[in-house]
């Protein structure tokens, strides 16, 4: 066989495809690496080659504020400055109505004085500057606490939040209203109700056995900011607890399995803040705080089920909550009328 000069046989370019092979004859690799090969498309490609999607929370994580330590101290300090403000303005308000709210903290000791026949049924002083201290200093600063409550909340959250996913940032509203409402709604638990009953009792000590109740407006004023204080800090423990499962702490089951230990707990908590050591006033508090308990495991709860992607079936809980309480209002009505008891238009609207 002849061959052109200067080649070998054997040694012929294989590069060039003559156009007449067939199409179908290309490796599908050829297709599937370079693209449209003669009008192929491209192969599809195997599960190990398919792009990973990418991960909402790795997304946000990169796109995240990131802060240097002394940026930390920065926004910690404009923080705290911006909470005095709000906490000096609403002070500055408490002041200008020191009369009033002295009014106001000292009602209950007066009905109690009143309700035990004392007489003076009046709060006294020992020093001259004991009532400027309370009245127009410790006063306002203790309703203050209550008053700017929302905005120092808010600001503690706003220090948080750059930390903090986007989609976990929504919860700016809610934490705020939730927190200072329950701290809100635990002081005037403990003005209307709880600190009322147990003052009575106080007082009315002794005096059968001829002792005169002189109760100096420190020491009632102090007993006043410990029931208070320590029955609005007992108010935040569904927040508490939601936070503690939504940090993977704790988790409702876990809760649940340990509840008797959270009762005897919350017992003991009550004792402590009780102003009184009877079993009533102790109740008064006790149960308040295990239902808040309660509460706060619910509220986890259904955190866990929208983290699972589940929803609660409200309208059928609705449903027999109410069906429920149609039944036992049906049977105590039945009850009182078999006690002779007749319904009036007024408070308690039954009647023997």
């Amino acid at each position: 066989m002849d061959t052109p000069h200067g080649e070998t046989p054997g040694t012929e370019d294989l590069s060039v495809v003559p156009t007449s092979v067939p199409t179908s004859l290309v490796p599908a690799t050829t297709a599937s690496s370079g693209g449209d090969f003669n009008g192929l498309p491209p192969a599809p490609l195997r599960p190990s080659q398919a792009p990973l999607e990418p991960d909402p929370e790795e997304y946000e994580d990169s796109n995240m504020l990131r802060m240097t330590f002394l940026e930390h101290l920065e926004e910690m300090r404009s923080r705290i400055i911006k909470a005095l403000y709000g906490f000096g303005v609403a002070f500055l308000i408490c002041v200008v109505f020191a009369d009033q709210l002295w009014k106001i903290v000292s009602a209950p000791a007066l009905d109690a004085l009143h309700k035990i026949g004392a007489n003076p049924a009046a709060l006294v002083i020992n020093e001259p500057m004991e009532g400027f201290s309370i009245i127009w200093v410790q006063v306002p600063l203790v309703i203050s606490l209550f008053v700017a409550s929302p905005w120092l909340l808010y600001q503690v959250w706003a220090f948080i939040a750059p930390g903090l996913y986007k989609h976990e940032r929504k919860w700016a509203i809610p934490f705020v209203a939730s927190t200072a409402g329950l701290f809100i709604l635990g002081g005037c638990f403990a003005y209307f109700v709880a600190f009322r009953f147990g003052l009575a009792f106080l007082l009315g000590l002794g005096l059968g056995g001829g002792v005169i109740p002189l109760v100096t407006i420190t020491h009632y004023f102090d007993l006043f900011v410990n029931v208070m204080l320590g029955v609005a800090l007992v108010f935040e423990l569904p927040v508490v607890i939601f936070f503690l499962t939504l940090l993977r702490i704790a988790s409702p089951s876990f809760l649940m399995a340990h509840s008797r230990y959270a009762i005897l707990g919350i017992v003991i908590l009550a004792a402590i803040i009780t102003p009184t050591p009877d079993f009533f006033n102790l109740m008064l508090f006790a149960v308040p705080m295990c239902m808040l308990f309660f509460v706060g495991v619910f509220a986890s709860y259904l955190l866990v089920l929208k983290r699972e992607g589940k929803k609660f079936p409200w309208a059928a809980v609705l449903a027999i909550t109410l069906a429920c309480l149609l039944v036992l209002g049906g049977i105590t009505y039945g009850v009182l009328l078999k006690l002779h008891y007749h319904p009036v238009g007024h408070w308690p609207f039954m009647v023997k």
